[in-house]
């Protein structure tokens, strides 16, 4: 079972994954489904670069699309922490960007703002 990292707001606690201490990993298609598996009935998953395949970062792999249609589709939030998300092109650069202020699918340049908008501390 994955590990989570637990925040308090409330005094609730906040059940938020990050990827790196649980064992979660996107590298293919099936590690999505097995993401969401792990997910389910946690306060939302922070991802970053380097939990990422690159194929990823390749629009036309589809890789990131299903993840994003994944995660929608079960509710569950994903913080992505990108620092740079130009280096991987204009196309992949504008998704970002347009994901700056999603609902379920969020890029962040950093774990702090990751865990703040997982927490409810920002929006």
């Amino acid at each position: 079972m994955a590990r989570q990292s637990s925040l308090f707001m409330n005094e609730e606690p906040q059940k938020i994954l990050i990827a790196s201490d649980s064992g979660i990993t996107i590298r293919s298609f099936s590690d999505i489904s097995n993401a969401v598996g792990d997910c389910l009935g946690s306060d939302g998953l922070i991802l970053a670069e380097k939990d990422l395949a690159p194929e990823f970062f390749d629009l036309h792999t589809g890789l990131a699309g299903e993840l994003f249609q994944k995660f929608t589709n079960y509710r569950i939030r994903v913080a992505i922490v990108l620092p740079a998300p130009d280096a991987y092109g204009e196309r992949f650069a504008e998704l970002a960007r347009e994901h700056t202020s999603h609902n379920i699918i969020r890029f962040v340049r950093s774990y702090d703002a990751a865990k703040a908008w997982l927490s409810g501390d920002s929006s």
